[in-house]
């Protein structure tokens, strides 16, 4: 049983604290927001991630985890510190590593044995040297300690699965001791280990991410093109797909990504290009060709109710960025519900879990608790959120409610022929 501190207590902390506690480790998770952590204490969690309130309630009944705002108390006898807190945007686009910082610094005055500090958090190249000079200078004595980049590779919605199944296991370090100890933490998980330097670990993180963004760019791109010449996209990348070279995954045409990684990530490393004064033209294209996916979406809606969406009634199915997560950040809901209502429309809304997340970020929007119930009277939907229970909507019924047989699917959940026979005026994403 190893003594595991992790700082933070987001998606990637919990995720990351509630998993090694259940691999047998002794885990205590640290956060400075002191109702969360007696949210947690109450069993009551900060985020929806499906499997994890289940996960920590066990994990908290063995003993395994605890909740605390004392660094003191989270570092006594710990072998190694996670830090697992939020790097933002900042206003041109750099990581905000202020939390980053204040964890290094609060893990420096407070460690009292040797220590191995892990960066889980997405930070740009070359932080896990800025942290080692972080915490040798706010050390109040000399504890040795190393820095290992341990990047995670979580996805909301799956992220437990990801954790306990992961493709593989990056560490960096420049210390080979740390490394092979982080190595081992990480063995019960029967997975690929790449053990390399910590800036190319760091790397690592933004081209894995950066990538996958550039996959869904160029199919929403090309999925304009199948719309123009009569292809359909879907079908497209399912042959694209058995390609080994290319892979099923990431080959979706629809309303772009959102979230906290892709954004944020995708704009970080274009910012630290433009730093060392490259041009990284791929990533400015795939962040505008995803942007961009709001605005047509809102277009092609209008055209569908008649070219004017001023008193319209617009339904959304989905809120969330994703299904299985409560995740508004970045969410493409917002920038179409904000322009629906800039155009003069009524929006409504419907999403199984992100209503109380989004309500703030989208005052002006009704929300509703039952899909149906949304739905009547309105003179359009639009599909935002892939949830499993749009799919299986009764679709007759859907049609009695509106007040015009109108869907725009923008996650291609539906088939066109289908929808066609049941009489819908229905628009797809590339089909």
């Amino acid at each position: 049983m190893k003594q595991i501190c992790v700082v933070g207590v987001g998606y990637v902390g919990l995720v990351t604290a509630a998993c090694f506690s259940d691999l047998g480790n002794r885990v205590t998770a640290l956060d400075v927001n002191e109702q969360r952590v007696e949210n947690l204490k109450k069993g009551i969690m900060p985020i929806y991630e499906p499997g994890l309130d289940e996960l920590v309630k066990r994990n908290v009944n063995a003993g395994r985890i605890t909740f605390t705002t004392s660094y003191k108390e989270a570092l006594k006898d710990a072998e190694y510190a996670f830090i697992a807190v939020g790097t933002p945007s900042g206003e041109s686009g750099e990581a905000d590593l202020q939390y980053v910082a204040a964890a290094a610094k609060s893990i420096a005055e407070n460690m009292t044995t040797p220590l191995v500090i892990i960066n889980k958090s997405t930070v740009p190249i070359g932080t896990g040297d800025w942290v080692a000079d972080i915490v040798k200078g706010a050390q109040p004595k000399p504890v040795d300690f190393a820095v290992v980049s341990c990047p995670e590779f979580l996805r909301e919605g799956s992220a437990i699965g990801d954790f306990m199944s992961p493709h593989r296991t990056v560490i960096g370090s420049m210390d080979k001791d740390a490394a092979n100890k982080v190595a081992h933490l990480h063995l019960p998980l029967r997975a690929p280990i790449v053990i390399t330097d910590l800036r190319t670990a760091e790397m690592i993180k933004y081209a894995s991410n950066a990538f996958l963004a550039t996959k869904i760019s160029f199919m929403n791109e090309l999925a304009d093109l199948c719309e123009h010449v009569g292809a359909d996209v879907k079908e497209v990348a399912a042959g694209m797909g058995y390609d080994a070279r290319i892979g099923r995954h990431f080959l979706d045409a629809g309303l772009g990504w959102g979230g906290s990684c892709f954004p944020k990530d995708v704009e970080a490393l274009a910012f630290m290009a433009k730093e060392k004064g490259l041009n990284p033209r791929i990533l400015n294209d795939v962040m505008e060709v995803n942007y961009e996916r709001r605005t047509v979406a809102v277009k092609h809606v209008e055209k569908m109710v008649g070219g004017n969406l001023k008193g319209k009634t617009i339904g959304l199915l989905g809120l969330a960025f994703k299904p299985n997560t409560d995740d508004m950040r970045d969410a493409p809901s917002i920038d179409i519900s904000k322009a629906l209502i800039e155009a003069g429309a009524i929006v409504r809304v419907y999403d199984p879990v992100a209503m109380e997340v989004a309500r703030p970020l989208l005052p002006d929007v009704k929300m509703f608790k039952d899909v149906y119930e949304m739905t009547q009277g309105c003179d359009a939907l639009m599909v935002i959120t892939e949830w499993n229970e749009f799919k299986q909507l009764d679709l007759a019924k859907v049609k009695g409610l509106l007040k015009s047989p109108v869907i725009y699917d923008g996650r291609n959940i539906y088939d066109p022929k289908v929808m066609k026979e049941l009489g819908f005026s229905y628009r797809a994403v590339g089909r």
